[in-house]
């Protein structure tokens, strides 16, 4: 048996903060690599040993105690297998790598299941304003912080089609508690899934008020007043919703409504660490194959395949975007992003010109990303989507496994190589000689 434990150090070096993942890509990193000890103490391919130990029935709960209900985790490796040809490459690597020579490559396959929810229970709370004013036009207000994520988008794109309205008609100011108080921090992936569901539930206020004052003044049953593209069916006759507005101002009809809402169903103990601290879990498999020069250290990333699972896509634009760019950073931070302090406790990487971001020449030179469109969230969320903030940001594991098989096989695959991340030339050669003796 093997006893893990994580313990908080305080150090002389600046303090620093939360990043994409929240800890979960630190975890992640230190289980992946616990696999591939396995699957190289055994000869055996690291995706087998992966699969083995996948959630399934009959083993479907957690450490926390969790049960995982919606798990596709399966699915999505075996498509991803199959669509990016992972076993004939695979062969194809050995294959190069048996003919020896200074490049050598690497190919890996790592999945992602990631939970979705503040683990401080109360986090999971939102708030939004919606005013209707009498030309028709939308006014939208929401807790959620817009840094460049496309959320304003997707939360304004719940409010539009709630009323069957073009996008443009929704004006988004920005986030303030003078409007919406006791916001929640955009983190943790929830920043849609909160504020999405809040200005749903303010504008489905308006709605219901419009339905009851539309029958009521032209004498048909609720049911029978449907929101169409830009206009309004109330029994056979059709109008602009602009005159449908019109005439509820005209009658005093509340046209403003504070919208809420809570994550339902999650619970933490944190004492006991047990509990349902996220309301449902998002899941992605990436594929890549890299080429490592076993003389310098320095790697290329030469292919990458990706299906991610977004439920749902309220956009699929942006939830593409977000995959395409947290893999980028992920693997910047597995590849290159070395923080470096001098004797001083001084931070000596504080720039782009020594802390080295990935370049537009560092992506990969094959980089295909497609969503899991089958994928349908089984919990209430909005639209029933899912997250895509942090998940993502763990797929290049595949990046830095991939790595490591190439560095493996200057020694036949005989044993894991000691890499350490981020996986700069340097720290490659060094695992490299480690190997060599």
């Amino acid at each position: 048996d093997v006893r893990l434990r994580s313990r908080p150090i305080q150090t002389n070096t600046v303090s620093n903060t939360a990043f994409r993942g929240f800890g979960g890509p630190q975890g992640l990193i230190a289980a992946e690599r616990m696999i591939e000890e396995i699957a190289y103490t055994q000869g055996r391919d690291p995706l087998e040993v992966r699969r083995a130990n996948f959630y399934r029935d009959g083993a479907d709960v957690t450490p926390y105690h969790q049960q995982v209900t919606d798990n596709i985790l399966t699915r999505l490796v075996d498509e991803l297998e199959a669509s990016s040809d992972y076993q004939a490459r695979r062969k194809a690597v050995l294959d190069f790598n048996a003919k020896g020579g200074v490049i050598r490559k690497g190919i890996a396959l790592t999945p992602v299941k990631f939970g979705i929810s503040f683990t401080a229970t109360w986090y999971n709370q939102a708030g939004a304003l919606v005013h209707v004013y009498s030309d028709g036009s939308i006014h939208l207000n929401h807790g959620g912080t817009e840094m460049g994520q496309g959320l304003f988008t997707k939360v304004a794109q719940v409010v539009a089609e709630a009323f069957q309205l073009d996008l443009s008609r929704i004006k988004i100011t920005k986030t303030t508690t003078e409007k919406v108080p006791n916001t929640s921090a955009t983190a943790a992936s929830s920043g849609s899934d909160l504020n999405g569901m809040a200005a749903l539930n303010a504008a489905g206020q308006i709605k219901a008020r419009l339905v009851a004052f539309a029958a009521e003044k032209w004498g048909v049953a609720e049911d029978a007043v449907q929101f169409l593209p830009g206009r309004v069916a109330v029994g056979t006759q059709i109008m602009p919703w602009e005159d449908l507005i019109k005439a509820a101002y005209m009658a005093r009809v509340q046209l403003s409504a504070a919208g809420f809402y809570k994550t339902p169903e999650i619970h933490w103990d944190r004492t006991k660490g047990q509990g349902r601290p996220f309301y449902y879990f998002a899941y992605g498999a990436a594929c890549s194959e890299v080429s490592v020069d076993t003389l310098t250290g320095e790697t290329r990333v030469d292919r990458v395949d990706v299906l991610h699972d977004v439920g749902r896509s309220l956009n699929p634009a942006l939830d593409l975007g977000q995959v395409e760019g947290a893999f980028i950073q992920g693997m910047g931070w597995l590849t290159s992003e070395e923080l470096v302090w001098d004797d001083a406790g001084r931070l000596r990487t504080h720039a782009p010109s020594t802390y080295k971001i990935p370049l537009a020449s560092d992506r990969p030179r094959i980089f295909n990303v497609a969503l899991a469109e089958w994928s349908v969230n089984p919990e209430r969320t909005i639209k029933r989507s899912k997250a895509v903030g942090e998940p993502p940001f763990m797929l290049p594991v595949s990046v830095f496994e991939a790595i490591g098989m190439a560095v493996a096989s200057v020694a036949d695959y005989r044993t894991c190589p000691r890499l350490d991340a981020p996986a700069t030339p340097e720290r490659v050669l060094m695992a490299v000689e480690r190997l060599r003796g």
